[in-house]
């Protein structure tokens, strides 16, 4: 297996120099400006690919920006990092591994050797595991201890083990009326989220399928657990447990000795990181819930991306302009979050997917080789469902002093026509990035209140609480309608958005050793909480929350 080096820190390089200069000669850039004065700027910077159209044209960019930023990404190195990641090399260096999730929709016949074996018909296998499985289930052969078929699965896993297949299955919940099969999923270690959910469901007729790497993931396991006694106190038996439960995991022993079978155990890689694996048997229950070949075109729309990720120029690659933009907003605009504005009722969860998705992996501090950064790096992620933002915080976005690009997402049609909604909702999304760009000025403003008839004194006093400063960022992704293609090309567009930013960054989008702290601190806190460990806590904060769960339990 080839060790893949970045480059050293990308401040020092005359691209970046570059870069620094160019920002100060756009201070007084005007987007409006732009648009009046050159009728091409919109075909000229939009694009389409595997399904999708991105209008970037409301930037704070000229061609200038976007050969300076593709220069950038050229002297990072990325052009080798992309053949990098697709061959197979170890791109993840702290944990000595390569990061494969593209191999996971690369198509039969395909040829992936690394430490010697072709990976391909590995992923394959799986793949025709999980169609026997999703047939027998959806056919009714799959049958639980009273001998009804499964009507309920219930995924228990957490992080990528849940985000990404919830995003996925609620975003395709058109596509599932032939299933028969309603998925829920289980993540959070509190018994309230447990309780809600059996509260609705069937012992008899429900599969749980137990997603960990290790069979070993606290909150995985304790919800495992709970399920058990739950399908126990139900009526289940211990000899037709295997029925009702099923695993992906890399620990078979253990799935074994919790009662499931080992041909019900479907394998999960080293070189798939959670937050990329809704494309291998984590996304069980996206198959289940959509079918097989739905989701079968799921990874086909992923690849299509792929293809292009590597093959297109990166004057016209989108996950490579849509990471530049970033850069160029983070690095030399001072920009430290990023808004994700879906308009579309399925894919009100793809902002949380892209939280873990883009902050669990640049959310870093040191470079591969162990340094410090020298410049900043993963933006904060946040944003929600349009039109509902534009009520809340949209605010902030037209008239709050802080520069936050935006990516508003919407298809051109609705799964679920009523009257004239989806062209209102369609007329609101776009008519919020025009307003992020046009903004509102003075005079307008003024001329607005004069139109009303205003005095001119009320129109001094209230015309500066009316001025939208405008200038502000924002892509719009465009799709026909969300489809099990079109869904798998967007994710892996910013699967590829967030791995071209670590490249340029120097740093490692693979690992999350942030992660594991907090977990190694909660298991000494459990039992100082439970008095099997009387030692005081490390800080007087930490024990005084200790004495007042304990005094709140013992009164």
């Amino acid at each position: 297996m080839s060790h893949y080096q970045q480059p050293l820190d990308v401040t020092t390089l005359a691209s970046w120099g570059a870069l620094r200069q160019h920002r100060h000669t756009m201070q007084s850039f005007s987007m409006r400006e732009a648009f009046q004065s050159d009728p091409q700027r919109f075909k000229q910077f939009s694009l389409s690919s595997s399904g999708l159209f991105l209008d970037y044209s409301k930037n704070l960019l000229t061609h200038e920006t976007r050969d300076l930023l593709v220069r950038l990404a050229r002297d990072a190195g990325l052009e080798r990092a992309i053949r990098a990641l697709f061959d197979g090399e170890t791109v993840n260096a702290s944990e000595g591994r390569p990061a494969l999730h593209t191999a996971l929709r690369r198509p039969v016949g395909d040829r992936l050797v690394v430490d010697g074996a072709n990976l391909i018909p590995q992923v394959h296998r799986v793949l025709n595991q999980m169609t026997e499985l999703v047939g027998r289930i959806h056919d009714g052969l799959w049958r639980g201890y009273s001998e009804k078929p499964i009507t309920d699965v219930v995924n228990i896993g957490i992080g990528g083990s849940y985000l990404g297949p919830e995003l996925v299955s609620e975003a395709l919940l058109p596509y599932t009326q032939q299933s028969g099969v309603r998925c829920h999923y289980l993540a959070n270690i509190d018994g309230s989220e447990f309780h809600e959910l059996s509260s609705h469901l069937r012992a008899e007729t429900t599969l749980f399928i137990v997603s960990s790497k290790s069979f070993g993931t606290l909150e995985t396991l304790k919800n495992a657990q709970a399920a058990r006694t739950w399908y126990l106190a139900q009526g289940g038996t211990e000899s037709e447990l295997h029925r009702h439960f099923i695993a992906v995991s890399s620990n078979v022993a253990a799935a074994v000795a919790f009662g499931i079978r080992e041909e019900n155990i479907f394998p999960m890689w080293d070189w798939v990181g959670g937050r990329y694996s809704l494309w291998s048997a984590i996304g069980l229950p996206i198959a289940l819930a959509i079918g097989m070949a739905n989701f079968k075109d799921l990874l086909s729309g992923a690849y299509s991306m792929d293809q292009h990720f590597q093959n297109a120029p990166f004057e016209s690659n989108m996950p490579v302009l849509l990471a530049l933009l970033g850069v160029w907003y983070g690095n030399f605009w001072g920009a430290q979050s990023h808004a994700i504005l879906p308009y579309d009722h399925y894919l009100r969860n793809i902002t949380q997917h892209l939280q873990q998705l883009d902050m669990e992996s640049n959310g870093k501090s040191v470079r591969q080789d162990g340094r410090p950064v020298s410049c900043d790096t993963g933006p904060v992620i946040w944003g929600g469902v349009g039109c509902n933002g534009q009520h809340a915080y949209h605010q902030l976005l037209h008239q709050g002093t802080l520069l936050i690009p935006a990516d508003f997402i919407v298809p051109v049609v609705s799964h679920n026509p009523v009257a004239d909604h989806h062209q209102w909702l369609y007329a609101n999304c776009l008519s919020q990035s025009q307003a992020l760009m046009c903004g509102k000025t003075r005079a307008e403003a003024e001329a607005e209140l004069h139109a009303k008839g205003l005095p001119d004194a009320e129109v001094k006093r209230l015309a500066p609480h009316k001025v939208i400063p405008g200038n502000r960022p924002s892509n719009t992704l465009v799709m026909e309608r969300v489809s099990p293609r079109r869904l798998g090309a967007l994710v892996a567009l910013y699967e590829h958005k967030v791995f071209v930013q670590s490249v340029v960054w120097g740093i490692n989008a693979f690992d999350q050793w942030g992660v594991e702290l907090g977990k190694e601190l909660g298991k000494t806190v459990y039992q100082r909480l439970t008095g099997c460990d009387e030692a005081p806590a490390e800080d007087a904060s930490t024990q005084g929350l200790i004495d007042y769960f304990r005094g709140r339990h013992r009164g």
